[in-house]
């Protein structure tokens, strides 16, 4: 079961407002705030292909560059001791510290699911 909506490689949130009485959302993982909403799931669904239609549409029309979202890189800053025992403990098991920490932070996300 997925908490979001997909569309031409962007991630749209679901969420649902008791007060209002609505289902919303914005487009994941981009700097811009790009936001839907609609009273059925359907009309939710439909809002934010359009939403993500229209930000790319407009993007086009401006001359900027959409913001691509989770491009499978990004900076993490971490203490410098964490950052030498995790290059120490690649090099002593012949692997690249990229490697180890993508391990590392998979296995996390699998025992915290």
């Amino acid at each position: 079961m997925s908490s979001t909506l997909q569309h031409r490689g962007y991630d749209g949130s679901v969420l649902f407002s008791a007060e209002d009485r609505c289902l919303h959302g914005r487009i994941l993982g981009i700097r811009d705030m790009v936001s839907f909403g609609g009273a059925t799931l359907e009309e939710l669904e439909k809002n934010f292909r359009d939403a993500v239609e229209e930000y790319l549409s407009f993007c086009k029309e401006t001359g900027k560059t959409p913001n691509k979202p989770f491009k499978g890189s990004f900076n993490v800053r971490i203490p410098q001791e964490l950052h030498v025992r995790a290059a120490h403990f690649a090099e002593e098991h012949d692997r690249k510290l990229n490697a180890v920490i993508k391990d590392a932070l998979q296995e996390y996300l699998e025992r915290s699911a």
